[in-house]
């Protein structure tokens, strides 16, 4: 049986990489970036004054100048004047102006006494060259690398493509993901259910994890517990979309008939289970035109791990997104846990007394006690050869967001 690792590795190996497509960069939040953003500029593109006040000569002020003529008020977006060449001679700006040739410096309101045409500087007021001036270039030059391929886009990194004239952005095409809830048990939340029914969620927990990931193309199904209509709607799902998303069915039961269904429709398999709790009957192949299919437990906790530990990962490797860096906690009380497992661990997170991330324990009462998870943070994946964890332990921990 493959540990977590090893299932992430052939996970990994499989997915291909999604397709990319323009987006319009008004509508590309959440998006994973597949191309560089460049400066197609200076940034910022001339020397921008940063407060309101006057432009003039530090110079002029070593030499003991206090009092200047002002030759003009240039507002921020009017196209920059020049300053005379007169050693009093000084020009009134604003805030986000272009510094007029000549000038090197800004001397604040608050620093000066305006008379009519004359204002005077504060004999305290220390001002040099460059003073209140954000200089050319400063911040990236022309042909600069900004934001780099493989970056989930927010605000500011549309803010920057906007400020760099990208009307649209190269990005990963959204992925149609199907998620098939399974089991004759199963009614809608809306129905009459009997004693020995259960309402549906499992698909709904999907699909709301899927979107706060950024993958918001996504349909649920349910199938029931037949050898054909499990073999009709698959065979639809295969062709129509680009993930397979199935929970329930793949374990060993008598009435699990995914896995002899997947293989029949040429799905192959490239692993059935996973040294790991929960999720133990993990099942992971590919179709034959290589849109991956996963078989989740239909337990709900395993399902939602299952989801955070392994699909989302490929998913985001497929879009091209950057690795991020793994995060770990420590384990703020301890934890035991016998079988020879990876076990993961629901927790709930808060900022330790050196600002480490402290993971409290919140074990769920079995892997069908979904309820068990509200108010937990994400889990912690902890290793299958010890079965004693004392506070301070360091593990991986994985978000649930």
């Amino acid at each position: 049986m493959l540990t977590p690792i090893e299932a992430e590795t052939r996970i990994f190996g499989a997915v291909r990489p999604l397709v990319p497509e323009d987006c319009p960069v008004g509508q590309a939040h959440g998006r994973a970036l597949r191309g560089d953003v460049r400066a197609d500029r200076d940034l910022p593109p001339f020397d921008r004054v940063t407060l309101d006040g006057y432009a003039l000569r530090a110079s002029a002020l070593v030499a003991g100048v206090r009092v200047f003529r002002v030759e003009a008020t240039q507002a921020a977006g009017a196209e920059p004047g020049a300053l005379g060449p007169e050693a009093d001679a000084c020009i009134e700006i604003m805030t986000g102006a272009a510094l007029p040739a000549g000038a090197d410096c800004v001397v604040p309101y608050e620093d000066t006494e305006r008379d009519g045409p004359r204002v005077r500087v504060a004999a305290g007021a220390e001002i040099g060259p460059g003073h209140a001036v954000h200089r050319q270039g400063s911040d990236h030059r022309a042909g600069e690398v900004i934001v780099p391929a493989g970056t989930r886009l927010t605000g500011w990194e549309i803010a920057v493509a906007a400020a760099c004239g990208c009307a649209t952005l190269p990005v990963a095409r959204l992925p149609r993901i199907a998620i098939v809830a399974t089991g004759d048990e199963l009614v809608a939340m809306d129905a009459a259910v009997a004693p020995h029914q259960i309402r549906r969620s499992n698909d709904y927990a999907l699909a709301a994890a899927l979107s706060l990931a950024g993958y918001v193309r996504n349909d649920r199904f349910l199938l029931r517990d037949s050898p054909a209509e499990i073999g009709l709607l698959l065979a639809r799902l295969i062709a129509d979309y680009d993930v397979l998303l199935v929970t329930g069915g793949v374990s060993k039961g008598k009435f699990d008939f995914l896995p002899a269904e997947l293989d029949r429709q040429g799905v192959k398999r490239l692993f059935q289970g996973v040294a790991q709790r929960p999720g133990k009957p993990l099942w992971f192949g590919l179709t034959p035109r290589e849109t991956p299919v996963f078989a989740l437990p239909g337990n709900p906790v395993a399902s939602a791990v299952c989801l955070r530990r392994y699909v989302l990962p490929a998913l985001d490797r497929a879009s091209g997104l950057a690795a991020p860096p793994m995060r770990r906690a420590v384990l703020a009380a301890p934890a035991r846990f016998r079988p020879k497992l990876a076990w993961f661990l629901p927790v709930r997170v808060t900022s330790g007394p050196q600002a480490e991330l402290a993971a409290t324990p919140a074990p769920t009462n079995t892997s069908g006690d979904f309820a068990g998870l509200v108010g937990t943070d994400g889990f912690v994946e902890l290793p299958a050869e010890l079965d004693e964890f004392p506070a301070g332990f360091v593990a991986p921990y994985y978000s649930w967001a």
